[in-house]
């Protein structure tokens, strides 16, 4: 029978959900699920429950990691293995099973079964959903059926990378994961890119661990946050916070849940936008355009019509939420002086959201719930409760870079300027610091010279993709 003891929680479900709903950048939860059961969930156990079951890894190679362009998924290499093979290739016990790893060298490669749903994993055991129990930071009825799971070696990662919807509650179970994050006023300096395009996920162009500040210079000034998740901790991300995701132990397992919020409803559609455009020009015949553009996460390419379709629908439904919302929570003499405004990043915000967003909270910080700050503060403070790496990865930065303009038309600016130039400016040069990158923003003293190199290069079919759905273009359309 299983244990009933109640065990005293630092926050209650009530005070969680609120904190996360106050927090305004990464933050980790201590001492909050030393009794869920998922914490038993190590590869081993996995490998037990699953059985001969088949399940998709992804495969890079561990000398591809340490280069300066990101190793997206469309390079990888797939298999499908059991967990078990999968735990053989790691340990290299000779004459056992490893299945289809037996192709690919464990000192080679790293290995990942990533992004796959619980709800589907598990179809069969669905008491295993119960495991996992979001329902304590106050989403009620949320378990394992609404989250992923994620099972690497040591080197696996995901590219740097924003999700368009919601924020994100990350359980590490097994192991640990080292997190680089960057917050969204980063996004410019992250040159962000829809190729390879995955619906929802807006990928960096620059290799976080090793960037090639020639190409990618702005980059210099991003606000580094950095946090090693260690088991039984939970991490939150909140909305729009770009990260890359590295395993740094042999064997890592973690469970995520991505919370929906209200803006999602302008997301998806500028989501739908994003996809009508990428899908049209990249479906279209070229010379150029015969690159793997699709993320294997993405079935298949689908057709204009059935994105305009879903468009429409993505615009009615948002529509639809904000009169709903407007006239529903609002008395019958204030409705018709309901107004809809835009936050500083574009997003829709009511004036109701602002006045019960005005009501003063403090968060509660200290031994159960640890902020993940900017490396330059930790390297004067660091928590003592959660491990940080505080290293550079090469790229130099001072006090200041830690100052992030909030100016769109800023952002915009600089987005337009270097968009076309930045793959020509030392496209083959190292990571070594471009000394004419200089400038507070990230952008070259001299434009002019810029320019003319610019003017000589032939804009490819991603060079335009680039422009067109570039984040800050998207939420203006």
């Amino acid at each position: 029978m299983a244990d009933t003891t109640e065990i005293n929680k630092p926050f209650s479900p009530e005070e969680t959900r609120r904190i996360v709903h106050h927090l305004q950048q990464p933050a980790v939860f201590l001492n909050m699920t030393c009794d869920w059961p998922v914490l038993h969930w190590t590869a081993e156990h996995l490998s037990s429950c699953l059985g001969d079951r088949l399940i998709r890894f992804r495969l890079g190679r561990k000398e591809k990691t340490k280069a300066p362009a990101p190793l997206f998924e469309t390079q990888c290499s797939y298999v499908e293995a059991s967990v078990a093979q999968f735990l053989s290739w790691t340990q290299g016990q000779s004459g056992t099973d490893v299945g289809p790893f037996s192709e690919y060298s464990y000192s080679e490669y790293w290995a990942y079964a990533d992004y796959k749903y619980i709800a589907m994993m598990f179809q069969d055991q669905p008491f295993m959903f119960e495991h996992v129990k979001w329902s304590e930071f106050g989403f009620e009825g949320r378990n394992g059926r609404e989250s992923t799971l994620w099972i690497g070696t040591e080197g696996a990662n995901t590219p740097c990378h924003l999700d368009s919807y919601g924020c994100n509650l990350v359980l590490q179970v097994q192991g640990r994961k080292r997190w680089h994050l960057f917050p969204p006023e980063d996004t410019a300096k992250l040159y962000p890119t829809r190729i390879p395009y995955e619906e929802s996920s807006v990928f960096s162009q620059v290799a976080v661990l090793h960037p090639d500040l020639r190409r990618f210079p702005a980059f210099h000034g991003a606000s580094e946050h950095i946090v090693t998740l260690q088991p039984g901790q939970v991490l939150y991300v909140p909305r729009h916070w770009w990260h890359y995701v590295e395993s740094v132990d042999p064997i890592t397992v973690s469970v995520n849940s991505w919370i929906e919020l209200e803006v999602d409803d302008i997301a998806r559609v500028g989501e739908a936008v994003t996809k009508t455009v990428v899908c049209a020009i990249k479906s279209a015949r070229s010379d150029d355009n015969t690159d793997n553009w699709l993320n294997p996460t993405e079935e298949e390419v689908t057709s204009h019509n059935d994105n305009m379709q879903y468009l429409n629908l993505a615009v009615r439904a948002w529509a639809q939420k904000q009169r709903s919302s407007c006239h529903s929570k609002l008395s019958p003499e204030l409705r018709d002086t309901c107004r809809v405004k835009r936050d500083s990043g574009g997003q829709i915000k009511k004036n109701s959201d602002r006045v019960r967003n005005c009501a003063p909270f403090s968060i509660p910080y200290g031994p159960h719930l640890i902020s993940v700050r900017c490396q330059e503060e930790l390297r004067r403070t660091t928590p003592e409760d959660v491990e940080v790496n505080s290293s550079s990865n090469g790229a130099v930065r001072s006090q200041e870079d830690c100052a992030v303009s909030s100016d769109p038309a800023q952002t915009t600016r600089f987005a337009a300027a270097v968009r076309l130039d930045q793959r020509t400016r030392g496209r083959n040069a190292g990571s070594t610091r471009c000394r004419e990158c200089d400038c507070a923003d990230g952008t070259s003293k001299n434009l002019s010279e810029d320019y003319k190199a610019s003017t000589h290069t032939t804009i490819t079919t991603n060079d335009l993709l680039d422009c067109l759905v570039h984040p800050d273009i998207i939420t203006r359309v």
